[in-house]
């Protein structure tokens, strides 16, 4: 199978749906994880290991992450706020574990009920952790800098900052480095800027960016991010999501629109656009009032279109 130049990462049964109050029933978000594999996305991450009382619609979390773990190749992920989740995560076999630290301290204080030193140290202790046991060793840990391009909370964010816990993470062993706009508040110079000052400063680790369209520059800041080197991308089917910690923080770039935009601009994807676009019904079932986004699922493929063949 060739593989892809860049990889998207479907997001939405995590980031997607944190904020939907109306629980998503269990057998659905199975036939998504099915549907979305069909249409040849080879990375999910599927739910997050958090307390029931917190977020009920991850109540389910073992059995959806079993559930996807029988599609061979699929990387299953997850996100962890602590490393109490990460215990659960590990027991349930996710290929890769998520971590998340904000640049904000207002933003890491009001996410995650602790300062972005207390996070920080949590990576540690789930480092160790992984590290206790033989059979945990191959799970992969991935650490994202929230807000890392601005916070509705404490405004502008010094990228010095933004590195600084890009190291800390670094000097640790993460495996995968993760800029995320968690409130929309990027433009495609500053992505640009900030992804490849990463990459300099951390060439050994190829970055991977989430970006939200709050303010409708989504797709572009993905261009730009693509000129600094990065290959990965999160993304929601139908641009569900935001942070439900971060006031004005709306949904995340849609995965039909961005692939889409990969396929058109020659980067391959491996994910077939029209068959991703009708994942959309399995949403539309059962969420009928909450508001779902895409252009292309509007306007349909233009007439010629053909999906792209690898140029790496």
């Amino acid at each position: 199978m060739q593989q892809p130049d860049v990889i998207v990462r479907e997001v939405g049964l995590r980031d997607g749906l944190q904020s939907v109050a109306t629980f998503f029933p269990t057998d659905a978000k199975l036939a998504w994880i099915d549907a979305e594999y069909d249409a040849g996305v080879r990375e999910m991450q599927v739910c997050s290991f958090v307390p029931e009382k917190v977020f009920a619609q991850f109540r389910d979390c073992t059995e959806v992450v079993a559930h996807a773990l029988k599609k061979p190749g699929l990387v299953v992920s997850a996100y962890v706020p602590n490393v109490k989740g990460a215990q659960r995560a590990f027991e349930a076999g996710v290929h890769l574990l998520g971590h998340v630290v904000s640049a904000s301290e207002g933003h890491n204080r009001s996410n995650l009920k602790r300062t972005a030193a207390d996070s920080i140290e949590d990576f540690r202790k789930i480092v160790e952790l992984r590290d206790s046991r033989p059979d945990w060793q191959n799970v992969r840990l991935g650490g994202c800098v929230a807000t890392a391009f601005g916070c509705t909370i404490d405004g502008r964010i010094d990228p010095d900052n933004v590195v600084r816990l890009a190291e800390q993470y670094v000097e640790l062993g993460v495996d995968e480095l993760m800029l995320a706009d968690t409130v929309g508040f990027a433009d495609p110079a500053h992505v640009k800027e900030l992804f490849t000052r990463l990459k300099t400063e951390f060439g050994d680790i190829s970055p991977s960016a989430h970006f939200h369209d709050t303010r409708g520059l989504g797709l572009a800041n993905v261009v730009a991010a693509l000129d600094a080197g990065v290959r990965r991308f999160d993304s929601c089917l139908a641009g569900l999501g935001g942070c439900p910690f971060a006031p004005g923080a709306t949904g995340n770039i849609v995965t039909e629109d961005l692939v889409f935009m990969l396929e058109a601009m020659g980067r391959s994807t491996g994910i077939d656009v029209e068959r991703l676009v009708e994942v959309r019904r399995i949403v539309e079932n059962e969420l009928p009032d909450e508001p779902l986004h895409s252009a292309i699922a509007a306007a349909g493929l233009p007439k010629g279109f053909a999906p792209s063949v690898s140029v790496d």
